[in-house]
């Protein structure tokens, strides 16, 4: 049953990748327009036909789409996008009702993963938007055209960093296949002495933030930096893997806090609020990030131990 419905969400995505696609090649004014619609197409069929084709291919049109991506290949085509006026109204006549498909999606899915775990929790971020998407339907009673025309506007907004956290994720379980945790071991046991807890703690934490800042993503660095560090000189000294785990992450999204690699978040957002410089975001929460980092040193090492 996770296998069928993930499919069917999968088969979805793609259906709005493949109408994204659309969209670009109808924009007469878009010059790169054939382009940007070749890489919506082969991401589409990444998620609806991925599986049932060779690795390989899919492999293949990773590279396709990072090609397209470095040559600047992939732009912004034309939306249909509300008017000043209109966006004003709206406001107005449904307030802070906005909020409730926001919390209908945050509720649903902790719901669902909590009490259909049958249908994992990816799964349950699927379910979730689609009872936010009923709820906003039925408050709001907007065109049905416009779940297709928003979806693919919010798509195209985003752009190719829209699978960075998919292909930094693949990117960490590839480094941990070709044995750089390993690799990061051997350095790590020239510089934390024997048996000083609180320095592999430190030394586990810092390295996973600033694997994070590399990679760009919390979860790509896991594996590595956790294979490497985490569990030969935390794990096998009797910390609780459950802390170790738990904690390990959330340092590593202190590092997420921190770069211009987690594009989807840091610089997308500078570029949708216009702000005067694209690190603005970045620069503002560093301060914050330096200490949730100390902060979860200090927490490991008391609660894992």
């Amino acid at each position: 049953m996770s296998k069928i419905v993930a499919e069917i969400f999968y088969c979805i995505i793609g259906f709005i990748f493949i109408m994204t696609g659309v969209k670009a090649l109808k924009d007469e004014g878009c010059e790169k327009r054939v382009f940007t619609a070749a890489f919506w197409f082969i991401l589409a069929f990444t998620f609806i036909a991925g599986p049932y084709f060779p690795k390989w291919i899919t492999g293949l049109c990773v590279v396709l789409m990072a090609a397209l991506t470095a040559m600047n290949k992939v732009v912004q085509s034309k939306s249909d996008v509300p008017t000043a006026a209109e966006t004003r109204s709206g406001a107005d006549r449904i307030g802070y009702k906005v909020f409730v498909p926001p919390l209908t999606l945050a509720v649903t899915a902790v719901l669902v993963a909590t009490f259909l775990k049958s249908l994992g929790a990816n799964n349950a971020i699927g379910v979730s938007a689609v009872a936010a998407l009923i709820v906003a339907m039925v408050m709001f009673k907007p065109k049905a055209a416009y779940i297709v025309k928003d979806g693919t506007r919010l798509t195209d907004n985003v752009g190719t960093t829209g699978i960075l956290p998919q292909v930094l994720a693949a990117l960490g379980a590839l480094f941990t296949a070709a044995g750089v945790g390993d690799v990061i071991a051997t350095g790590v046991r020239a510089i934390i002495p024997d048996g000083n807890l609180f320095m592999a703690t430190a030394v586990y934490c810092i390295a996973m933030a600033l694997f994070t800042m590399i990679m760009g993503n919390g979860f790509a660095a896991f594996s590595v930096i956790t294979v490497g560090i985490g569990i030969p000189f935390l794990i096998a000294q009797g910390a609780n893997p459950i802390v170790v785990g738990a904690l390990g992450l959330t340092a590593g999204y202190c590092g997420t806090l921190m770069t211009p690699m987690a594009a989807n978040f840091n610089i997308m957002p500078a570029a949708l609020l216009e702000t005067k410089s694209k690190y603005a975001i970045i620069f503002s929460q560093i301060p914050v990030a330096l200490v949730m980092l100390a902060i979860h040193i200090v927490l490991m090492y008391t609660l894992a131990f």
